[in-house]
């Protein structure tokens, strides 16, 4: 009797364990989805067309630029911030440069500041959808269509806020393998910025 008792509170143990293992396993997949569905954490929305109303009410989007420690590019905006109106499409440009004498591939992460706004805040086209290769000494320019939704003024967290601040990170990644290819054949590479 004593013998099943230990094993039933073995198996309990081994069940909790389990379960606990793959909750650690899937919490970041699952706090992603949470992000990006809700806006929490900064992430911003992708839309497909700009805002169809514009409200007579002007937000400051504020850029920043920051590469991960150790990564050869040099990242910054173009422009330090800019006025928009509310639901108006904004365009603003990046600027990244290879000054090493090697190709570097890279792919932006991003975030907006404060996070409240981050569900309000709509990309329409960005090089952060892609991964980007610079050749050495290449320098790019890369633009971001966004425009802040209108919903923002009906929040009531949110219709204060006279500022966001949007910032990516570049970070080094693995030479995707068509332009590895390239490479190693010695054939004439081009950057793509979508």
């Amino acid at each position: 009797m004593a013998m099943d008792q230990k094993n039933k509170t073995l198996l309990q143990l081994v069940g909790v364990v389990t379960f606990m293992g793959a909750m650690a396993w899937a919490s970041v997949p699952l706090y992603n989805w949470f992000c990006a569905v809700t806006g929490y954490g900064g992430t911003t929305g992708v839309a497909e067309a700009g805002s169809d109303r514009v409200l007579d009410q002007e937000i400051t989007v504020r850029f920043d630029a920051n590469t991960e420690a150790g990564m050869g590019w040099e990242f910054k905006p173009m422009q330090t911030e800019m006025k928009v109106k509310i639901g108006e499409d904004g365009l603003a440009f990046y600027e990244a440069y290879n000054p090493t004498d090697k190709p570097i591939a890279g792919q932006a992460g991003y975030n907006v500041a404060p996070f409240i706004a981050g569900g309000f805040f709509e990309k329409v086209q960005c090089f952060c959808f892609t991964e980007q290769v610079l050749m050495p000494g290449e320098r790019v320019e890369m633009p971001v269509n966004f425009f802040v939704d209108p919903d923002i003024a009906d929040d009531a967290d949110a219709k204060h806020l006279k500022h966001i601040t949007l910032s990516y990170t570049f970070y080094e990644i693995d030479m995707p393998e068509e332009v590895q290819a390239e490479l190693d054949a010695g054939t004439d590479t081009t950057t793509t910025v979508n």
